[in-house]
């Protein structure tokens, strides 16, 4: 199991867009969000832990894994809410 804390993943939204990113990587993981706590946990039996990690970045996410060294921020998706849909999507 790999998790990840993702502070800047607000909503169900960004949860989504995690979730695809992660199983765009490995279609069989297992993914599993704790928005309260901004965390994400992937059990995965074929996934580098750091390409898992980069997906999260890919998606304009900041994840700091506790299985590796804190990845570089990526710049923050620009638009209504924390991650760029507008405030209907989110319900902000």
């Amino acid at each position: 199991m790999h998790t990840y804390r993702v502070d800047d993943m607000t909503c169900g939204h960004c949860a989504s867009t995690i979730t695809q990113a992660i199983r765009a990587v490995d279609t069989g993981a297992e993914v599993a969000v704790d928005l309260r706590q901004h965390l994400v946990r992937v059990e995965s039996s074929n996934a580098d832990p750091r390409k898992l990690s980069a997906a999260i970045t890919d998606a304009g996410y900041t994840p700091l894994s506790v299985d590796l060294q804190p990845v570089a921020a990526s710049p923050r998706k620009s638009g209504g809410c924390c991650c760029g849909s507008g405030p209907s999507s989110c319900g902000a």
